[in-house]
């Protein structure tokens, strides 16, 4: 698996991601999905990269089949640190995808010189739990009714990363 910098030329590959339920009952994508988010989602990390403020990248295979996003929505240069995510396409779920693709993340946003990594994630998601688990990330507590999605407020759990924690 290789990531590469979310572009135009990806916007075709995320519309099965944007589709999934459970790709959508976890994440801040609005449900139901407005046909010009894709477009307008891509045009913030593009602004985001060339500020420094945010990144995303495409995670391909050898064969350079799509398996999902990693994503840096927030970046604090000034304190060093970020918030990451990550999303795997169904067909690549269960073989491991999501923790090479926070593994790669995480060695990428310490070679950016940031200090801290930081993951929110839905507290109903325990898979994407375990990744931050075997991913060397620290469980730090929960976050209630931080986030609106629908109808109803969302639980997260905050876990993080420094760089000399054990991966």
């Amino acid at each position: 698996m290789r990531l590469e910098p979310f572009a135009e030329a990806h916007l075709s590959l995320i519309a099965g991601l944007l589709a999934d339920p459970e790709t959508l009952r976890f994440t801040r994508i609005p449900e139901p999905t407005p046909p010009e988010f894709p477009r307008e989602w891509l045009e913030r990390y593009e602004t985001g990269r060339r500020e420094g403020t945010r990144e995303a990248f495409v995670a391909l295979d050898d064969t350079r089949t799509f398996l999902g996003l990693a994503l840096v929505p927030s970046i604090d240069r000034e304190a060093r640190e970020a918030e990451l995510g990550y999303m795997v396409v169904p067909e690549a779920r269960g073989r491991g995808v999501a923790t090479e693709m926070l593994q790669e993340l995480t060695r990428w946003a310490f070679a950016q010189g940031l200090e801290r990594c930081e993951l929110f994630i839905d507290a109903r998601n325990p898979a994407s739990a375990r990744v931050a688990e075997r991913c060397g990330y620290v469980r730090e507590g929960l976050l209630r009714s931080v986030h609106h999605k629908g109808e109803e407020r969302i639980d997260a759990t905050v876990w993080s990363r420094l760089p000399g924690d054990p991966g």
